[in-house]
Formats: C-alpha cells, sequence, structure tokens
C-alpha cells in the first residue's frame, strides 16, 4: 500500500505521458461521481465535450506549469465570446455553473479514471509530516529489517562453516594427529628432562 502511495505521490507531480497526469480532488463537487479524495488520471485532449470530466486550472495559474491547486467538473456548457470558445463548467453535486468560464488553455486533462480515497493519502504525502511517517519511516524500517537479515545469515554462515570445517574423517585424523604428537612430546621429554633451550 505505501508503495502505491509513495508512486501516485509522485506521479501526481510529473508527467506520466503526453500530459497525462494525477490530479487530487479534494471536495465534494462532483459526487456521487467522484468521491471526496480521490485521485482521478487526466489526459490532454485536442477537443472538450459537453458532458466531459475535465480537471484544469485557474486564471491566476495561466503560466503555472504544475499548479497547486486545480478543480475537477463537468463541462456543462461551451460558449463563443470575442472569437474564442469559452468552457461553462459545474460540479455535479453543485446547484449551478462555476461563476467564471474558462479557456482551454486552462484545461489539464480530461478525467480518464478516478480511484477513490486515494487522493488523502497523496495529499498528506506531500507534506512534510506526511511524507515522513509514510515514506521516511517505512523505507528505514525496511532497510533496518533488511540490514538485520543480512547480519543474521553471515553470523549463520560462518556458524556452518565453523561447524562443517572438518568432517569426521578429518576430525579422527586430527585427533590422531594431536594424540601422536602429544606422546611424541611426552617420549621426547622423557629422553631430554631438562628441555632444549
Amino acid at each position: 500500500m505505501l508503495i502505491i502511495v509513495a508512486g501516485t505521490a509522485a506521479l501526481s507531480s510529473f508527467d506520466i505521458s503526453g500530459g497525462t497526469k494525477l490530479y487530487s480532488v479534494q471536495s465534494g463537487s462532483m459526487e456521487p461521481e467522484i468521491k471526496t479524495g480521490s485521485v482521478v488520471l487526466s489526459q490532454p485532449q485536442t477537443i472538450y465535450f459537453r458532458g466531459d470530466i475535465i480537471t484544469f486550472k485557474a486564471e491566476k495559474d495561466r503560466t503555472v506549469k504544475n499548479p497547486r491547486y486545480t478543480t475537477t467538473h463537468r463541462v456543462h456548457e461551451l460558449q463563443e465570446a470575442e472569437g474564442k470558445l469559452m468552457f461553462i463548467t459545474k460540479g455535479d453535486a453543485n446547484d449551478s455553473p462555476d461563476g467564471t468560464p474558462i479557456t482551454q488553455d486552462l484545461i489539464l486533462g480530461k478525467v480518464l479514471v478516478a480511484v477513490p480515497y486515494l487522493g488523502y493519502l497523496v495529499s498528506f504525502a506531500k507534506t512534510e509530516a506526511g511524507f515522513i511517517l509514510l515514506i521516511i519511516v517505512p523505507a528505514t524500517l525496511i532497510i533496518y529489517s533488511e540490514l538485520v537479515s543480512i547480519k543474521n545469515e553471515a553470523k549463520k554462515l560462518i556458524e556452518e562453516r565453523k561447524k562443517r570445517k572438518l568432517t569426521a574423517k578429518e576430525k579422527v585424523v586430527v585427533a590422531f594427529g594431536e594424540t601422536e604428537m602429544a606422546v611424541g612430546e611426552s617420549i621426547s621429554s622423557l629422553f631430554d628432562p631438562g628441555g632444549k633451550k
């Protein structure tokens, strides 16, 4: 789950392909079609039609490539004003259309799919506390767990190596050899009680 949240948070900051992006929906203006806290995947189109659900930015963010705040509403009506096509939008749960018509250059894309409730986690993951709790802490725990596993495996291998250093036959040979050496030293000491210096 954390991988999904982290991936979604990252993808919401970058274009996926051809301007396709993920956006978080933080109001209930499109319910029941799109639940509060959903993540929507929006893709730019050459033309938008009445009934399309679109994600757009505010006039004040016209020059901003990745606006902090976006709106996801349905195209309610198309009008022409001063030779420009204007889009009048409306949230499905709202009683009336949005007050300001928008031009096509403010539209970020048509909604292709909405994933309920994932937006809450994505929005939280983008905060400092959320980043620490949802990304840094789990990543640290995973790394720590892996290091402990590696340490335990290394210990186990060393123990096995120590145990397996000599086979049973080799142990008998060594024991026999040690006995032989001990006997040899005892015999030597009989003939040289003072020991060689």
